[in-house]
């Protein structure tokens, strides 16, 4: 897959992560623009509630001035039996009542109150009854919308009222509350106390600016010509609360949103890896291919040339082939063997064979190795031993391979005159080998994977430095496995140095992590 189509599908995939996203949203808005307005309908509710429950009691008191116990009785059971039908209001003619014809506006249940509180009976007595009691009741209502409205409230039911209805309506915030006069133009009652009025009696100034513009509000005995005043609530913890009713879907949302933005980031990441290791593999293949093709062409001239009767019957130049044969051979067979250890490593499907190895005779076996190359290129290999106790427990073959990887790396880094050197000296715990060089350096993005396998290190436009990228995974795999750990430091044009650390005993100390700096 091209670099084109990775990106086409990560924006496809963004876009829709980005709708979801956007979904979620307008869902959560949705729902909390829903709830309140289910909670300001039962606030209003429970409010109107109140003021028909407050209207009722006055009723009640308008009652107590007539002598008609059975009306009384009557009214209060029809109040509790219709006080959810709301306040429907009818016209009674008073001329059925023996008053002079007129029109007064009452309630379904004051209107039943009169029309049963007589048991039916038409004789002029209980007609004449009836005239009184009715008259009463309208003179009692016609004088106490007179009285201020903080006077016609009894505290102690205004709060229980409120109390109950909220209760009902599943409303258990902590609240505010206040009866406002329309007259006075200011608030009488506030949570359940009478108020002061003040000298210059505006809600704000009296500091009840909350309430003053809450939304929950009615009218108070609306059945008035003007309604004297209203009761208003307000609840501080109303967001808090409507978000709490969101809360566990918005946590579930986050919760599976976070999942799957993790996925795909993983994804992509997998997908890129995957990219870079195919490119890596693909690399691998082109050097594996080159590095067999010198000596398979070499090997292959070789042959022919023994074959040769000029060659044939010379038993000098006959040697000089086979010994070339040979050398190329070797040189094969070293790449294939290289191979088939780190498929080893990786599955994990090796040991090491521990002895007591000592680092300085490895260390002079690999520079014995390396100069006559390096001396080619009109450069020099030194050495710098100042460890004392040189003698580590690990395996010969991997250490000796350990050493020659990093020679071998610092020479073909190293194009013109390089400089290499190789330094031992105790540390706690182990001995630390130190191999530097003057070759092109890395920058600091390559030293974060120079131990990735088939990773390496570009050099331009150069494309003479040969390698399967697998020695420097090779010596961290190794390192790791004698329980060492090793560090490179590095500047681009300056060179590099690669630090070992080798423990006395496998075991006797934690691998370290591989570390960069520069």
């Amino acid at each position: 897959m091209n670099k084109k189509a990775i990106w086409v599908i990560i924006g496809l995939m963004s876009t829709a992560l980005l709708g979801i996203v956007l979904m979620q949203v307008n869902w959560i808005s949705h729902s909390l623009m829903l709830n309140e307005e289910d909670f300001n309908n039962k606030v209003l509710f429970a409010l109107n509630k109140v003021a028909e429950r407050l209207e009722i009691q006055e009723q009640l008191e308008a009652l107590s001035y007539t002598d008609n116990g059975f009306a009384r009785t009557f009214y209060e059971q029809e109040m509790l039996d219709h006080l959810n039908e709301g306040n429907l209001s009818v016209t009674l003619s008073m001329e059925k009542s023996g008053l002079p014809a007129s029109q007064v506006r009452l309630s379904k249940t004051q209107y039943l109150k009169l029309v049963l509180e007589s048991n039916t009976c038409t004789c002029a007595d209980c007609q004449r009854k009836r005239a009184e009691n009715l008259t009463k009741w309208i003179s009692f209502n016609r004088s106490v919308e007179r009285i201020p409205i903080a006077e016609r409230i009894n505290l102690q039911q205004l709060d229980q009222f409120l109390k109950e209805e909220l209760q009902d309506q599943g409303i258990k915030l902590d609240y505010q509350y206040g009866v406002y006069d329309n007259h006075k133009r200011c608030f009488v009652i506030a949570n359940g106390h009478y108020v002061v009025e003040h000298e210059h009696p505006h809600p704000v100034k009296a500091g009840y600016q909350s309430l003053s513009t809450s939304p929950y509000r009615v009218h108070l005995y609306k059945d008035e010509k003007q309604s004297p005043g209203m009761l208003m609530v307000f609840f501080p913890d109303k967001a808090s609360y409507l978000w709490s009713t969101v809360m566990k879907n918005i946590v579930a949302v986050i919760l599976f949103l976070s999942i799957i933005m993790g996925c795909f980031a993983y994804t992509v990441w997998v997908i890129f890896r995957q990219k870079k290791l195919s490119e890596m593999k693909n690399d691998f293949i082109n050097n594996m291919t080159h590095e067999f093709k010198t000596p398979i062409a070499t090997i292959s001239l070789a042959t022919d040339s023994i074959t040769s009767p000029i060659v044939a019957d010379d038993p000098h130049k006959v040697r000089r082939f086979a010994e070339i044969i040979r050398q190329e051979n070797q040189r094969m067979n070293n790449q294939v063997e290289r191979v088939l250890q780190m498929a080893a490593i990786d599955r994990g499907d090796f040991q090491l064979k521990l002895s007591d190895v000592n680092l300085h005779e490895v260390i002079a076996r690999a520079v014995d190795n390396i100069s006559l190359q390096v001396e080619k290129n009109n450069g020099r290999v030194s050495t710098r031993f100042e460890a004392e106790k040189p003698v580590v427990q690990g395996d010969l073959t991997h250490i000796s391979n350990i050493i020659n990887n990093l020679l071998d790396n610092a020479n073909k880094y190293s194009p013109e005159n390089p400089e290499i050197s190789v330094s031992t000296r105790n540390v706690p715990d182990g001995v630390e080998v130190i191999v530097t060089d003057n070759g092109i350096g890395m920058s600091k993005e390559a030293r974060k994977h120079i131990f990735d396998k088939f990773y390496r290190v570009h050099t331009g436009n150069l494309h003479d430095v040969k390698g399967f990228g697998l020695g420097l995974s090779y010596v961290k795999a190794l390192m790791d496995a004698h329980k060492g750990r090793i560090e490179v430091k590095s500047e681009p044009g300056v060179g590099s140095s690669f630090i070992l650390f080798f423990p006395f005993k496998v075991g006797s100390s934690q691998p370290g992590s591989v570390s960069a700096s520069a």
